[in-house]
């Protein structure tokens, strides 16, 4: 079973998590910003908090310890559902911090299923490079998803001049991005290959910060929206596997 350190940290986590999301929901309520940079900052949230919190309250990662996160993390959504947040104020409040108005009716669904399919990837990579010796490489996407595309959204609103769109799950509604914000993740896709040297031989960096940059943008680039980090998680965990695959 998890230790105190595992159960302190993970109830910090959920806290200081729907603190932002509640003060964020406040802003676009009363201050009438836009969801596009609230739910970024959620996005920014949920990728720092946790590595905040394993600074100060380290544990162990088991198997046990990820089912659970996974689990508390989907309820941590579905208490988002319509017939909850309508009777409660905080979460409908919470809820409008990522409640864009041109993903109604999905947002919620969009929000769900990308978070599971998130987990299934993420679950199939690191035991595909766990084969390797090579769990640590698993950070490389996780980075690029979490930083690359967290900019690239609020990048692409603020200074976006090329435009293309893309499509979303159970919808034929077409969506705008940008070439700029686009530019974001393939960025940051070079910068974290090249501070992540150390695992692969030359060859393999070379191809590395050759080919990684490319895909996980064109991967951005067509992912279906508000679906994309299971698509980066995928084409980076396939990439790194073909990769460790060379001499």
């Amino acid at each position: 079973m998890p230790g105190n350190d595992y159960c302190i940290h993970i109830g910090l986590l959920f806290l200081l998590l729907f603190c932002i999301e509640y003060i964020n929901g406040l802003i676009v309520k009363y201050k009438h910003v836009k969801v596009n940079y609230t739910r970024k900052i959620n996005h920014f949230a949920l990728f720092f908090t946790p590595m905040l919190l394993m600074n100060i309250f380290p544990y162990e990662h088991t198997g046990t310890t990820i089912l659970i996160g996974s689990i508390l993390t989907l309820l941590s959504l579905l208490i988002f559902i319509n017939p909850i947040r309508q009777r409660v104020f905080i979460l409908a409040t919470m809820f409008l911090s990522y409640d864009r108005p041109e993903d109604r009716p999905y947002t919620l669904l969009w929000l769900i299923t990308q978070f599971m399919g998130s987990y299934v990837v993420l679950a199939i990579v690191i035991f595909s490079l766990a084969k390797y010796n090579a769990a640590e490489l698993l950070y490389i996407p996780i980075l690029i998803n979490g930083i690359g595309d967290g900019l690239a959204e609020p990048v692409g609103i603020r200074f976006g001049k090329h435009h293309y769109q893309t499509r979303a799950l159970f919808s034929s509604k077409k969506y705008t991005r940008s070439l700029e914000g686009s530019a974001c993740v393939f960025i940051t896709s070079i910068l974290v290959v090249y501070f992540s040297h150390y695992p692969f031989t030359d060859l393999q960096f070379l191809i590395a910060i050759t080919a990684i940059p490319i895909l996980m943008t064109l991967a951005e680039a067509f992912s279906p929206h508000t679906w994309d980090s299971p698509l980066l998680y995928a084409t980076g965990g396939l990439t790194l596997i073909g990769i460790l695959q060379l001499a």
